[in-house]
């Protein structure tokens, strides 16, 4: 009876426990020497013989599980450091994952919404031996933001003319601008709706007798539906007309300019710089001329010429009757502790186009700079040329939002530039294109159809 007890005892079920990430440790313990009086006298044994010849109370099995913990601990900090590990941004992963030619300037936003010129999957060829060429300069033709805009100006504030006034019940306000030109027996009329402007020209042969404004009005559009046009009386009409179409094809213009560095991936990154390196100031003199902004008397594109608010320099130039103002992130104010740095956003953000000059080889993203007015960026990146050829090339690349329609001049195939000259006239035709291309984008043009709204209203009352 004793040994059954004993037997039983000695399968019984122990608990001890380790240090660690285990908790306790279930064993099974079998035989009388590793009984509970057994290991009670070898725990007293331990504790009362001196410190030198004390063991450590370990068994084979622990000194296995201690070893089994490190590794496990080593594992999971192996794979704790690779979370770690700096990574481009999602939008990078695949083009990087790629084979070994280089990086294209732009990459487009994971969220979708922009085009870019030239389309990533089109190989080009930036090397030093290849063929670089660039269209010729003349044939860098500027768009006109709104065609009809000049013609008023042109064929009826100086001539004998009517102008009109009604109230669609679809289109809303209308005005009509009617002249009789005797010399070529022809009439030129120029409607003006909330959407846009519609300019004809009809000989006067066509009627058994002269149009009527409704007849005249329905011609250039026939979803005119009002019965009634009304004469403008008002002795300021022209004078009127004229300032509005001048407010919408203003012949000044002012774009951003950024710098981004190698691995700069972010808008506070870009917009931190401070340095301007020799490629950079380069690059700006190709622009235009650096300029005092004190007592400053050409266009300033909203920078303060008289108590210096918006730094002390700015490029600025002329180009073809146009002046340009270019609003430099890095003459710009710097202010300390903010990261946004919101005196430069403050200008650049409100601007429409902005160009970005890269000095390395990491990629613009699209949507990297937060904007609503933002709707296009040029990014150019500096390629050394070989030491026989000297001076260095320009390579171009172009992203705009979706509903920005594309505009010329049309990139080169390569989009690179050697020519400085050639360079600048493309840039700035390519720059001013862009912005008259933006406001044909719906945040634009509703903008302005909403302001346009106001010019028919003011002069019909």
């Amino acid at each position: 009876m004793e040994r059954e007890k004993r037997n039983d005892m000695s399968y019984s079920r122990k608990r001890s426990f380790t240090f660690g990430a285990y908790g306790s440790v279930d064993r099974f313990t079998c035989g009388d020497e590793t009984g509970p009086e057994f290991v009670q006298d070898k725990s007293l044994d331990t504790l009362d013989s001196p410190t030198s010849e004390r063991k450590p109370f370990r068994s084979s099995s622990s000194n296995q599980k201690e070893s089994e913990l490190f590794e496990i601990i080593e594992k999971l900090q192996g794979s704790r450091i690779d979370e770690q590990r700096c990574e481009f941004p999602l939008p990078l992963k695949s083009p990087l994952s790629t084979t070994g030619r280089e990086l294209p300037l732009i990459l487009p936003s994971k969220l979708g919404g922009y085009w870019i010129d030239p389309p990533l999957d089109r190989l080009v060829d930036v090397s030093p031996t290849s063929s670089h060429y660039a269209v010729d300069p003349e044939s860098y033709d500027i768009m006109e933001r709104d065609g009809e805009a000049k013609i008023y100006h042109e064929f009826f504030r100086s001539r004998y003319h009517h102008s009109f006034t009604a109230v669609d019940p679809t289109l809303g306000s209308l005005v009509l601008s009617v002249c009789l030109e005797e010399e070529e027996n022809r009439l030129r009329v120029i409607l003006r709706m909330k959407e846009c402007s519609l300019h004809g020209v009809f000989s006067v042969s066509l009627f058994p007798t002269l149009p009527s404004a409704v007849e005249l009005a329905k011609m250039l559009c026939d979803r005119v539906t009002a019965s009634k046009f009304d004469v403008v009386c008002y002795l300021k009409a022209p004078e009127l007309i004229t300032t509005f179409d001048e407010h919408r094809v203003s012949p000044n213009f002012k774009f951003g300019v950024l710098c981004q560095k190698d691995r700069q991936l972010t808008e506070e990154d870009i917009l931190g710089n401070n340095e301007e390196s020799e490629e950079f100031k380069e690059f700006l003199s190709i622009l235009g001329e650096t300029v005092q902004l004190q007592g400053f008397t050409g266009f300033r594109g909203g920078l303060d010429v008289c108590h210096g608010q918006t730094g002390s320099e700015a490029v600025y130039t002329s180009f073809r009757g146009r002046e340009i103002m270019f609003h430099v992130a890095t003459k710009l104010p710097y202010t300390e502790g903010d990261p946004q740095q919101l005196q430069r956003k403050r200008h650049i953000g409100n601007d429409i186009v902005a160009l970005v000059c890269q000095e390395g080889q990491t990629p613009f993203l699209s949507d990297v700079i937060k904007s609503h007015f933002l709707h296009c960026f040029i990014v150019v990146r500096r390629i050394q040329r070989q030491e026989e050829t000297g001076g260095a090339a320009y390579q171009v690349s172009v992203t705009a939002r979706e509903d920005v329609p594309p505009f010329g001049p049309v990139l080169p195939d390569p989009p690179v530039f050697t020519d400085h000259s050639k360079f600048r006239e493309f840039l700035l035709a390519k720059l001013i294109n862009a912005e008259i291309s933006c406001y044909k984008a719906e945040q634009f043009s509703r903008l302005e159809v909403d302001g346009g709204t106001l010019f028919p209203d003011a002069l019909h009352y």
